[in-house]
Protein backbone atom coordinates (compact mmCIF):
# COMPACT_ATOMS: atom_id res chain seq x y z
CA UNK A 1 0.00 0.00 0.00
CA UNK A 2 1.20 3.64 -0.62
CA UNK A 3 2.26 5.54 2.40
CA UNK A 4 -0.37 8.42 1.59
CA UNK A 5 -3.02 5.96 0.96
CA UNK A 6 -2.15 4.54 4.13
CA UNK A 7 -2.18 7.92 6.20
CA UNK A 8 -5.37 9.33 4.54
CA UNK A 9 -7.13 5.15 5.12
CA UNK A 10 -6.25 5.55 8.69
CA UNK A 11 -5.00 8.89 9.81
CA UNK A 12 -7.33 10.37 7.89
CA UNK A 13 -5.72 13.30 6.40
CA UNK A 14 -6.23 14.20 2.49
CA UNK A 15 -3.00 13.22 0.11
CA UNK A 16 -2.54 16.95 -0.42
CA UNK A 17 -1.89 16.75 3.34
CA UNK A 18 0.23 13.71 3.34
CA UNK A 19 3.06 15.53 0.85
CA UNK A 20 2.81 19.07 3.43
CA UNK A 21 3.53 16.61 6.12
CA UNK A 22 6.31 14.44 4.54
CA UNK A 23 8.01 17.76 3.71
CA UNK A 24 7.73 18.92 7.13
CA UNK A 25 9.36 15.84 8.72
CA UNK A 26 6.61 14.77 10.43
CA UNK A 27 6.02 11.42 9.04
CA UNK A 28 8.42 8.39 9.99
CA UNK A 29 8.51 4.90 8.64
CA UNK A 30 10.35 2.49 11.22
CA UNK A 31 12.28 5.32 12.69
CA UNK A 32 13.62 7.00 9.67
CA UNK A 33 12.05 10.14 8.25
CA UNK A 34 10.01 9.32 5.23
CA UNK A 35 9.23 11.92 1.86
CA UNK A 36 8.03 10.14 -0.44
CA UNK A 37 4.19 9.80 -0.69
CA UNK A 38 4.51 6.77 -3.05
CA UNK A 39 6.63 4.74 -0.82
CA UNK A 40 5.18 1.56 -0.30
CA UNK A 41 4.41 -0.22 2.76
CA UNK A 42 3.68 -3.57 4.86
CA UNK A 43 0.53 -1.94 6.86
CA UNK A 44 1.02 -5.03 8.64
CA UNK A 45 4.86 -5.15 9.64
CA UNK A 46 5.91 -1.55 8.98
CA UNK A 47 5.52 1.07 12.19
CA UNK A 48 4.36 4.45 11.01
CA UNK A 49 4.52 7.64 12.57
CA UNK A 50 2.62 10.67 12.01
CA UNK A 51 3.44 13.54 14.44
CA UNK A 52 5.38 11.23 16.81
CA UNK A 53 2.11 8.97 17.31
CA UNK A 54 2.24 5.32 16.00
CA UNK A 55 -0.54 4.89 13.27
CA UNK A 56 -2.63 2.05 13.92
CA UNK A 57 -3.46 0.47 10.69
CA UNK A 58 -7.07 -0.55 10.62
CA UNK A 59 -9.03 -2.51 7.66
CA UNK A 60 -12.25 -1.26 8.53
CA UNK A 61 -13.72 1.82 10.02
CA UNK A 62 -15.97 2.66 12.63
CA UNK A 63 -17.55 5.83 13.56
CA UNK A 64 -20.19 7.53 15.66
CA UNK A 65 -22.49 10.09 14.22
CA UNK A 66 -25.49 12.32 16.16
CA UNK A 67 -27.82 12.31 13.01
CA UNK A 68 -29.39 16.07 12.51
CA UNK A 69 -32.97 16.21 11.02
CA UNK A 70 -32.59 17.37 7.60
CA UNK A 71 -30.40 14.90 6.39
CA UNK A 72 -30.97 11.18 4.68
CA UNK A 73 -28.97 7.76 5.64
CA UNK A 74 -27.81 7.49 2.51
CA UNK A 75 -24.33 8.01 1.02
CA UNK A 76 -25.97 9.61 -2.47
CA UNK A 77 -29.21 11.01 -2.77
CA UNK A 78 -30.05 13.75 -5.81
CA UNK A 79 -31.19 16.97 -4.15
CA UNK A 80 -31.01 15.94 -0.62
CA UNK A 81 -28.36 16.10 1.88
CA UNK A 82 -27.05 12.51 3.26
CA UNK A 83 -25.30 11.80 6.41
CA UNK A 84 -21.97 11.60 4.53
CA UNK A 85 -22.06 15.29 3.76
CA UNK A 86 -21.06 15.95 7.55
CA UNK A 87 -18.00 14.58 7.48
CA UNK A 88 -14.82 16.07 6.46
CA UNK A 89 -13.33 14.95 2.95
CA UNK A 90 -10.99 12.61 3.57
CA UNK A 91 -13.92 10.26 5.11
CA UNK A 92 -15.88 10.62 1.93
CA UNK A 93 -13.93 8.55 -0.21
CA UNK A 94 -13.39 5.61 1.79
CA UNK A 95 -16.40 3.63 1.55
CA UNK A 96 -17.97 4.40 4.27
CA UNK A 97 -22.18 3.97 4.82
CA UNK A 98 -24.81 3.78 7.70
CA UNK A 99 -25.26 0.60 9.42
CA UNK A 100 -29.13 1.04 9.39
CA UNK A 101 -30.90 3.86 8.80
CA UNK A 102 -32.75 7.07 10.43
CA UNK A 103 -36.25 9.12 9.12
CA UNK A 104 -35.48 12.04 7.64
CA UNK A 105 -36.85 13.71 10.57
CA UNK A 106 -35.23 11.26 13.14
CA UNK A 107 -31.75 12.29 14.99
CA UNK A 108 -29.50 10.42 17.30
CA UNK A 109 -27.41 7.83 16.99
CA UNK A 110 -26.10 6.37 13.54
CA UNK A 111 -23.09 3.81 12.84
CA UNK A 112 -21.52 4.71 9.57
CA UNK A 113 -18.39 1.87 8.47
CA UNK A 114 -17.03 0.55 5.67
CA UNK A 115 -17.47 -3.61 7.11
CA UNK A 116 -20.62 -4.71 5.21
CA UNK A 117 -20.01 -7.96 6.29
CA UNK A 118 -20.54 -7.24 10.06
CA UNK A 119 -23.20 -4.12 8.78
CA UNK A 120 -25.31 -7.45 7.17
CA UNK A 121 -25.41 -8.98 10.85
CA UNK A 122 -26.21 -6.33 12.22
CA UNK A 123 -29.22 -5.38 10.34
CA UNK A 124 -30.34 -8.95 10.01
CA UNK A 125 -33.53 -9.65 12.07
CA UNK A 126 -32.52 -12.95 13.42
CA UNK A 127 -29.62 -11.33 15.25
CA UNK A 128 -32.35 -9.54 17.56
CA UNK A 129 -29.91 -6.35 17.80
CA UNK A 130 -31.32 -3.60 20.01
CA UNK A 131 -32.33 -0.12 19.08
CA UNK A 132 -33.38 2.23 21.78
CA UNK A 133 -35.20 5.47 20.75
CA UNK A 134 -36.30 8.29 22.88
CA UNK A 135 -39.94 9.61 22.22
CA UNK A 136 -42.40 11.98 22.45
CA UNK A 137 -45.65 11.00 21.23
CA UNK A 138 -49.50 12.61 21.14
CA UNK A 139 -52.27 11.90 22.50
CA UNK A 140 -50.33 10.21 25.42
CA UNK A 141 -50.35 5.94 25.81
CA UNK A 142 -52.25 4.21 28.58
CA UNK A 143 -51.23 0.52 30.08
CA UNK A 144 -53.42 -1.11 27.27
CA UNK A 145 -51.65 0.83 24.43
CA UNK A 146 -48.29 -0.30 25.91
CA UNK A 147 -49.13 -3.49 26.34
CA UNK A 148 -50.22 -3.38 22.90
CA UNK A 149 -46.73 -2.13 21.61
CA UNK A 150 -45.03 -4.29 23.78
CA UNK A 151 -46.50 -7.92 22.76
CA UNK A 152 -46.47 -6.47 18.88
CA UNK A 153 -48.61 -4.83 16.78
CA UNK A 154 -49.93 -5.43 13.21
CA UNK A 155 -48.43 -2.76 10.96
CA UNK A 156 -49.06 -4.50 7.70
CA UNK A 157 -46.43 -6.44 7.81
CA UNK A 158 -46.83 -10.52 6.98
CA UNK A 159 -46.29 -10.76 10.93
CA UNK A 160 -46.62 -8.60 14.34
CA UNK A 161 -43.94 -6.95 15.28
CA UNK A 162 -41.33 -8.56 17.33
CA UNK A 163 -41.57 -7.64 21.60
CA UNK A 164 -40.37 -4.27 22.45
CA UNK A 165 -39.74 -2.59 25.88
CA UNK A 166 -41.10 1.09 26.64
CA UNK A 167 -40.05 3.06 29.57
CA UNK A 168 -42.35 5.68 29.38
CA UNK A 169 -42.39 8.76 31.91
CA UNK A 170 -45.42 9.20 34.18
CA UNK A 171 -47.41 11.34 32.24
CA UNK A 172 -47.28 8.70 29.03
CA UNK A 173 -45.89 11.18 26.57
CA UNK A 174 -43.08 10.47 26.33
CA UNK A 175 -40.15 7.68 26.95
CA UNK A 176 -37.96 5.26 25.61
CA UNK A 177 -38.55 2.18 23.42
CA UNK A 178 -36.31 -0.52 22.57
CA UNK A 179 -37.02 -2.79 19.46
CA UNK A 180 -35.07 -5.84 17.27
CA UNK A 181 -36.17 -4.47 13.79
CA UNK A 182 -35.55 -1.80 11.46
CA UNK A 183 -38.49 -1.98 9.66
CA UNK A 184 -39.96 1.16 7.15
CA UNK A 185 -41.12 3.76 9.87
CA UNK A 186 -41.94 1.39 11.90
CA UNK A 187 -42.25 2.87 15.58
CA UNK A 188 -44.59 5.66 14.19
CA UNK A 189 -46.66 3.30 12.35
CA UNK A 190 -46.60 1.03 15.60
CA UNK A 191 -47.74 3.96 17.55
CA UNK A 192 -50.43 5.18 14.63
CA UNK A 193 -52.09 1.30 15.19
CA UNK A 194 -52.61 2.08 18.58
CA UNK A 195 -54.25 5.41 18.35
CA UNK A 196 -51.11 7.73 19.08
CA UNK A 197 -48.50 9.78 16.66
CA UNK A 198 -44.68 10.03 17.51
CA UNK A 199 -43.97 13.85 17.67
CA UNK A 200 -40.13 13.49 18.20
CA UNK A 201 -37.93 10.18 17.72
CA UNK A 202 -34.53 10.23 18.57
CA UNK A 203 -32.08 7.07 18.38
CA UNK A 204 -29.76 6.68 21.88
CA UNK A 205 -28.62 3.59 21.48
CA UNK A 206 -27.66 0.74 18.72
CA UNK A 207 -25.59 -2.74 19.35
CA UNK A 208 -25.31 -1.61 23.25
CA UNK A 209 -23.36 1.32 22.22
CA UNK A 210 -24.84 5.00 23.24
CA UNK A 211 -24.72 8.06 21.98
CA UNK A 212 -22.30 10.26 22.92
CA UNK A 213 -23.73 13.05 25.31
CA UNK A 214 -20.91 15.47 24.00
CA UNK A 215 -21.43 14.99 20.54
CA UNK A 216 -23.65 18.03 19.11
CA UNK A 217 -26.48 17.12 15.86
CA UNK A 218 -24.19 16.75 13.13
CA UNK A 219 -21.03 16.16 14.97
CA UNK A 220 -19.18 12.68 14.88
CA UNK A 221 -16.22 10.51 16.23
CA UNK A 222 -14.19 7.39 15.98
CA UNK A 223 -15.88 4.79 18.40
CA UNK A 224 -14.05 4.14 21.22
CA UNK A 225 -11.32 0.65 21.53
CA UNK A 226 -14.00 -0.88 24.03
CA UNK A 227 -17.13 0.75 21.55
CA UNK A 228 -15.54 -1.19 18.18
CA UNK A 229 -14.96 -4.57 20.51
CA UNK A 230 -18.47 -4.59 21.64
CA UNK A 231 -19.41 -3.73 17.92
CA UNK A 232 -17.67 -6.30 16.14
CA UNK A 233 -18.53 -8.77 18.40
CA UNK A 234 -21.48 -9.54 16.69
CA UNK A 235 -19.65 -10.64 13.97
CA UNK A 236 -17.79 -12.75 15.83
CA UNK A 237 -20.50 -14.14 18.10
CA UNK A 238 -22.35 -14.68 14.53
Amino acid sequence: MRLDKFLSNNQFISRTECKKALKSGLIKVNGKYANDPSMKIDEEKDVVEYKGNVVKYSKFIYLMLNKPSGYVSSTDEPNKKTVIDLLPDCYKNIGLFPCGRLDIDTTGLLILTNDGQLSHILLSPKHHVGKTYSFECSPHLDDDMIKHLEDGVDIGEKAKTKPAEIVPDPEMTSGTITITEGKFHQIKRMFECVGSRITMLRRISFAGINLDSSLKEGDWRLLSDSETELLTSFGINN
